[in-house]
């Protein structure tokens, strides 16, 4: 899943490729802005961690991870 998180006050968003399913990313979510005044952590593919204080979350888009890459390679 890729998990798209605005942050305010910063112009640019959080982009994660979560290994979970909308579901338990939304549950995260949900259960961290239920929290109040806490923090939303999320783990992406690569076991790297991602952390919002949950007071700067603008908005949230979970969607398909779009698997087109574009990049350069070098054949010999």
């Amino acid at each position: 899943m890729e998990v798209k998180i605005g942050v305010q006050h910063s112009p640019r968003e959080l982009t994660v490729d979560s290994p979970e399913s909308p579901d338990e990313v939304q549950l995260a979510i949900t259960e961290a802005i239920d929290r109040g005044r806490g923090v939303l952590t999320l783990v992406d593919e690569r076991g790297r961690r991602v952390v919002v204080p949950v007071e700067r979350i603008a908005y949230v888009e979970i969607a398909e991870a779009d698997h087109r890459r574009v990049g350069f390679s070098t054949q010999t």
